[in-house]
């Protein structure tokens, strides 16, 4: 990788204990930012998904079906309250290693419509990298246009930075190796898929669908889907084990590593 902009995605499963509730993980949170400390990377915008901290709550006020009652208005609030506490926390976490990071709370910068962003206002965070300062997006619940809010994952967030910013890679950090022609905690027989072309991954995903074993996780056909426009418009995906020590240093390194290259073509 050159020295262009890198957007690192962590999952929630990563950087929490996703069976418990707003618990981090603050061994692998520790691990991880010594590892971006060690890459030195000049341009970097660090994205993390909610886990334990955001899912729960969201689940239990059904804020994935927008807003339906003012009962929900409770939820909308402690969905962004939690997951400011865990962008806390993944801050903390990268300041303690010396590094310079700012949270940005997305409800404050992005509106969507159905679910999808219409305006995002990123001069603050394309300051925040001229000055060489990490910007930490997560997330979060935001005001939406037709459905009164939406959840906004840190997927669309990472590949909608990835278009506007002109990123060369998007690292996905996700708790399994990439992508495999089976379910590998199934199938012994799966084998990992080392590179994927755009019009491969599109054959793959109509061939086998949501519910295929393409999904490796719940997550991971959402994640995909979510990243195919970057793609489309020449930013590189490479997905990694971020719960195996090294994998994402070495993919912020540009170093030959284990997982899943996806590219246009």
């Amino acid at each position: 990788m050159s020295e262009g902009t890198v957007i690192l995605k962590l999952g929630g499963s990563v950087i929490t204990f996703k069976d418990g509730f707003m618990e981090a993980n603050p061994a692998s949170l520790s691990r991880l930012a010594s590892e971006i400390h060690e890459a030195g990377r000049e341009k970097l915008v660090l994205v993390h998904g909610g886990g334990s901290f955001g899912h729960p709550l969201a689940f239990k006020y059904k804020l994935h079906e927008g807003f339906r009652d003012y009962g929900q208005l409770e939820g909308f609030s402690r969905v962004h309250l939690a997951m400011r506490k865990l962008n806390r926390i993944v801050v903390e976490s990268i300041l303690a290693q010396g590094l310079k990071a700012v949270g940005i709370q997305p409800s404050s910068c992005v509106i969507t419509r159905s679910g999808r962003i219409e305006r995002f206002e990123t001069t603050p965070l394309e300051k925040m990298l001229e000055l060489g300062i990490t910007p930490v997006l997560y997330g979060d619940v935001v005001p939406d246009l037709e459905r009164g809010f939406s959840i906004l994952s840190g997927d669309q967030i990472a590949s909608y930075l990835g278009i506007r910013l002109n990123a060369e890679w998007i690292i996905l950090g996700t708790d399994v190796d990439g992508l495999y022609t089976g379910d590998p905690k199934r199938d012994p027989e799966a084998k990992l898929l080392e590179k994927v072309t755009l019009d491969g991954l599109k054959r793959i995903i109509d061939e086998i669908g949501e519910s295929s074993t393409l999904d490796v996780t719940k997550g991971m056909y959402g994640k995909i889907m979510e990243l195919i426009p970057a793609i489309e418009k020449g930013v590189k995906v490479l997905i990694v084990n971020a719960k195996e020590r090294d994998r994402v240093l070495k993919a912020l390194r540009s170093e030959k590593v284990r997982g899943t290259l996806i590219l246009r073509s």
